[in-house]
């Protein structure tokens, strides 16, 4: 169980081209009684901010004079060291927020003292994944707070965490329900959080990226009851548009195109916006042909009905899992004297997609192209695929020798002898088997699921990018495997690796697990997931328990010692595919270091009325690199920037130098740095309590074996 410890700081060291439309009028105004709460601008009362994405506050107290004073005013300390990557929302002075088991919290707003805490009928989770906000629906003096844990949508009274028994079943709703076939098999997780359009709370998921997974539908539920009022099926059923694109009976076969990054919403028109991931599974895709519409696709429904407005794919029969990876955000652009509202969505490949909200039609030019074929026999690559021409991308799209390491000449000479044996053609480029392939950005972007600040007056966009390269590749599954090796390579090779080493510290080595687990340790992980890995409940028992011998004893654990028939075919399980992934594998100097030449990450700022950077800065560093004079690398970064009306951008991210900035949003100065005792691996948020104006952030070092290990929620302010 987390230990929750909250301490006043007094002192700290200063240290998306028209793709379809309909001819559906949007939504127009509605009566007073359904219109959205009046949040105040003191508060930060949704994921991103606002209903818009924003992330941008209006409150100016603390500005470019002053921002050099800021200090800790509170910290709550929580002693388990896995990150939730949640951005708190705070209204009326009160913070509600996640610890890394999913525990719901409530904090006062300006100490950081527990106010109440909820856990669900089971308690803390060690084996909790990311949850990244609440949602809060407000009216007159009624109020609901949600919060997603894992599979289950609770209602809490904000006042006292209690659930509110008239919603779902006891202040509860199984998001399984109502999806098609045996739930029981699925793992679904509300990652992100729900957006709240008047009386309903409109809802994606996170799922497994192998089968079984589930179709990633996208939901409303009454905020009063838990009752559905609308699903959009993102795997369409037969005769519905797009089923054409996926085999027949694809949402009883396939799973995913999940809308698991969350939304935005235009309000007044009655629009959300709801990007999709891949089709299951991420990288073969032998037996979804077709372009599988609306997997790795932007969507535009009516948020009262469900029905789609429009949609733009950008990635047709995606085989390199490039779903969009972060919520969209709305901004007004100006275009030959005139404002459009618009919607902008940033991609893994580094890509900055703008459409027009109501119609779809893309605002910058998108191009169309032919992409080579798939060298595997039973895969069915797209022939053509699309990018837009503008703006520029903000990651590097193809690895060349001249941009390899020149930390020293025997790296340099090293990284060109291994990048001799890769693929490296750029975009699109599908695996193959006999060779390594290049990403660049890798499987992590690009853009992440942290999210834009937007500058609403001025139609600017500030996106952090990660810009380093991951290779990956297929290998066909040999004959004659037992259930339970098959087993392995279908579901666990794709992020332990084929040989378990893994790709630390996301995906760890599985090597030497007997060392730190228990079987029953290791069952539990398998079942129910931890972190970033979904768990697996169709796995019958003997199945859990071959895999968990497998970890144990990799050298003599029985890939047949389980005889085909006591557990469910492998098919079932998804482990007869004919081609597996082989791992995740960053392209890292022997010494851990990204093994192409810097900036590594970067902070970006881009005028969408004209598609031209205005800025562009490195973002973060490795401390022990710094020492040894290498400056200005950047590192890998998760977690988004925040904008205040005062001109300043806020971001932690960097994973390795623990430290929140804040930048000149104009020049891309950097004015102020804090070093943490964890990293920011979150989106920070923005709010004012009794007249004072506080940055909050989570931080963690889950994802960095180099620091200490622990977690903690910091909120920064100025000085009395």
């Amino acid at each position: 169980m987390t230990k929750l410890k909250s301490s006043s700081v007094a002192v700290f060291c200063l240290g998306v081209f028209l793709a379809s439309c309909s001819d559906k009028e949007p939504a127009g105004d509605e009566p007073a009684a359904s219109k959205p709460a009046a949040f105040a601008a003191s508060d930060w009362p949704a994921y991103g901010g606002q209903n818009d994405g924003n992330r941008y506050s209006t409150l100016e107290q603390i500005n470019r004079d002053n921002v050099a004073e800021l200090t800790p005013a509170w910290q709550f300390d929580m002693d388990n060291p896995e990150a939730p990557q949640t951005q708190p929302i705070v209204v009326d002075g009160v913070m509600y927020g996640f610890t890394p088991t999913l525990e719901v919290i409530a904090l006062n707003g300006a100490s950081g003292e527990l106010l109440w805490s909820f856990s669900g009928p089971d308690g803390p989770s060690d084996f909790a994944g990311p949850s990244r906000g609440l949602s809060m629906w407000k009216q007159g003096d009624e109020a609901i707070l949600f919060a997603g844990i894992v599979d289950k949508l609770y209602a809490l009274d904000p006042a006292n965490g209690q659930p509110i028994a008239g919603f779902g079943d006891d202040g509860v709703l199984d998001l399984r329900t109502g999806l098609p076939g045996d739930t029981s098999r699925f793992y679904i997780s509300l990652a992100s959080p729900g957006v709240i359009f008047r009386d309903s709370i409109i809802v994606g998921f996170r799922t497994g990226e192998n089968p079984p997974a589930a179709p990633g539908d996208i939901r409303a539920f009454d905020v009063r009851t838990g009752e559905l009022v609308w699903s959009f099926r993102t795997i369409p059923a037969a005769g519905e548009l797009g089923a054409d694109t996926w085999p027949d009976n694809a949402r009883e076969l396939q799973g995913g195109a999940n809308a698991w990054a969350g939304f935005a919403l235009d309000e007044k028109r009655g629009i959300v916006y709801a990007p999709t991931g891949s089709a299951v599974p991420d990288f073969f895709g032998g037996d979804r042909e077709g372009d599988n519409l609306f997997a790795n696709s932007l969507l535009a429904l009516d948020a009262t009905t469900g029905e789609r407005i429009w949609h733009f794919q950008a990635i047709r029969h995606d085989i390199w899992d490039r779903d969009f990876p972060s919520p969209p955000s709305l901004v007004t652009v100006q275009r030959d004297g005139q404002a459009i509202d618009a919607v902008a969505q940033p991609s893994k490949q580094g890509y900055m997609y703008l459409f027009n909200r109501e119609t779809g039609e893309s605002l910058f030019p998108i191009e169309e192209f032919e992409v080579p074929p798939s060298p595997i026999p039973e895969e069915r690559a797209a022939t053509i695929q699309r990018l837009p021409t503008s703006p520029e991308p903000f990651a590097r799209q193809t690895l060349t020798a001249d941009m390899l390491t020149t930390r020293s000449p025997e790296l340099n000479e090293w990284a060109r002898e291994v990048f001799g044996t890769f693929l490296s053609a750029g975009e699109f480029t599908p695996f193959r088997t006999d060779q390594p392939v290049v990403l660049i950005p890798g499987f992590d972007g690009g853009a992440e699921w942290g999210g834009s600040a937007i500058d609403p007056d001025k139609g600017i966009i500030y996106t952090n990018s990660n810009d380093i390269a991951w290779t990956g590749q297929l290998a066909a599954s040999p004959d004659g495997m037992g259930f339970v090796e098959a087993l392995y390579q279908a579901q666990c090779a794709v992020c332990h690796g084929i040989d378990m080493q893994g790709a630390p510290p996301e995906f760890p080595s599985l090597t030497a697990a007997a060392e730190t687990l228990s079987a029953d340790e290791i069952e539990n992980i398998i079942r129910n997931g931890v972190g970033r890995m979904p768990g697996f409940p169709a796995f019958a028992p003997e199945a859990v328990a071959g895999l968990t011998d497998l970890v144990l004893n990799p050298e003599s654990a029985g890939p047949s010692s389980i005889e085909e028939g006591s557990v469910p075919s492998a098919s079932d399980e998804g482990s007869a595919v004919p081609y597996r992934f082989t791992g995740y594998h960053r392209f890292f100097d022997p010494d851990g270091y990204p093994a192409v030449s810097p900036p590594w990450g970067t902070l970006n700022a881009i005028d969408l009325n004209t598609g031209e950077y205005l800025w562009k800065v490195p973002l973060g560093e490795h401390p022990e690199l710094k020492a040894e004079g290498m400056e200005n690398t950047g590192s890998e970064n998760y977690g988004g920037p925040v904008l205040t009306a005062s001109g300043l951008l806020f971001i932690g991210a960097t994973l390795f130098d623990q430290k929140m900035r804040a930048f000149d949003a104009a020049t891309g100065e950097l004015l102020w740095e804090y070093k943490m005792p964890y990293s920011g691996m979150a989106t920070p948020a923005v709010y004012m309590v009794d007249g004072k104006q506080y940055i909050v952030i989570l931080t963690s070092n889950a994802r960095n074996p180099k620091g200490e290990q622990g977690s903690a929620y910091i909120a920064f302010a100025l000085p009395e």
